[in-house]
């Protein structure tokens, strides 16, 4: 499932985000050869921005991606990104597209994101209670230990 922590000169980090957007008007248009040309484009934007694909999924009319990122990387730029070089490059390739998406919005505004990890959020909080010494009367969520 990818490298298990990225190492920077000054971090340690583990980043992992779940990304899902779809095509204007939902229409059925990742097929065929425009569906794995689109794969290959996706993989390009990714190895460029060294994000690693842990897993994806390319349906008839939308994508979902899980993805290992640096922490330079803004989830919002990167989903720019891939929206913007497939768009051009699917319609410059394949015209019948250009047809379909005369005002040349090939995907639909917006995206969803969650990030992902290997803990729960209920396990982060957890651990951070635990600092809370026995006779702590301040109940504030930002602790003092």
């Amino acid at each position: 499932m990818g490298k298990p922590m990225r190492k920077g000169s000054h971090t340690t980090t583990r980043l992992t985000c779940h990304i899902v957007w779809v095509t204007n008007y939902r229409y059925h248009v990742l097929k065929g050869d425009i569906k794995e040309r689109y794969r290959e484009l996706v993989i390009q934007v990714c190895e460029v921005e060294e994000v690693d694909i842990l897993k994806g999924v390319v349906s008839k009319d939308h994508v979902h991606i899980h993805i290992e990122y640096p922490p330079r990387t803004s989830i919002s730029q990167l989903v720019k990104r891939m929206k913007g070089r497939t768009s051009r490059l699917l319609q410059k390739e394949f015209p019948k597209l250009q047809k379909r998406y005369w005002g040349r919005h090939f995907w639909a505004t917006g995206y969803g994101a969650w990030s992902t990890g290997n803990i729960t959020d209920e396990m982060v909080q957890a651990y951070l209670e635990h600092h809370r010494s026995k006779d702590d009367e301040d109940n504030s969520d930002f602790i003092l230990e």
